[in-house]
């Protein structure tokens, strides 16, 4: 964390600690981290350093099944898990304009938006908790999809002599645009951007494949779109000749 990141939350009222057992007298906790995998990692000795009722409010993209294991970790009793996963970027959440999606008991969620409020606008509530998850792994899959045939539009430009700025100049502002395209010309080049959004977009597809195959929902055509395009976003690719594996 850097000091200028600390300074700020410093001054909006964050207390900072050392030790995970010092945060036993928070009413909210918020965590943001990248993938399920460091959720597991970190957060069952924060959820079970916390009081009965506190709020844990996470920000990472991943599966409702991974907060669900959380609930074990909670030795103090059951404190109350709220996911939170965004869209938007550093700066969006520096300006207060991130785009808060937040999932879990209504009063959970109240008290939440209360606390998310101080760097997002909108803050969306999409009901019980998991389903802000689930919203936000569709978004991130369509913005897959969208950003891999945009990619394609972008390069079949340049086969036949035009400019990648001129072709998303006209994106911009032409039925055919998109916040993928709107991104690409922010970053400055295709290539860039691939490399900027790839980490993420391979993670939120994998939790993607392994949602829809615990409920049971076909996504099988998105996925397909989403894989097969200029970026390479698959850990160990889950298709061939174009069929799920």
């Amino acid at each position: 964390m850097s000091e200028r990141t600390i300074d700020a939350a410093t001054f909006v009222g964050a207390g900072l600690v050392d030790r995970v057992r010092d945060i036993a007298d928070a009413d909210v906790v918020v965590s943001c981290l990248f993938s399920d995998a460091q959720v597991l990692e970190v957060l069952p000795e924060v959820v079970g350093a916390m009081r009965a009722d506190a709020i844990l409010i996470s920000h990472t993209t991943g599966t409702p099944a991974t907060l669900s294991r959380l609930d074990e970790f909670a030795h103090t009793g059951k404190a109350a898990i709220v996911d939170g996963p965004f869209s938007g970027t550093a700066d969006s959440a520096r300006a207060g304009r991130l785009v808060v999606y937040l999932g879990g008991d209504p009063d959970h969620v109240a008290t939440a938006r209360q606390v998310v409020g101080a760097y997002a606008d909108p803050v969306i509530t999409t009901g019980a908790r998991g389903t802000a998850l689930l919203v936000k792994l569709l978004n991130n899959l369509l913005f897959a999809t969208i950003s891999q045939v945009t990619l394609r539009g972008l390069a079949a430009g340049r086969s036949v002599g035009i400019e990648d700025s001129a072709l998303l100049e006209v994106l911009a502002v032409s039925a055919g645009g998109s916040n993928a395209g709107r991104h690409i010309a922010a970053v400055g080049s295709p290539d860039q951007y691939a490399e900027t959004v790839s980490p993420f977009l391979r993670k939120d597809l994998a939790a993607c494949r392994e949602v829809a195959a615990e409920v049971g929902v076909d996504l099988s055509e998105l996925l397909a779109i989403a894989y097969a395009g200029p970026m390479d976003l698959s850990e160990i690719s889950p298709f061939e000749n174009g069929v799920v594996r």
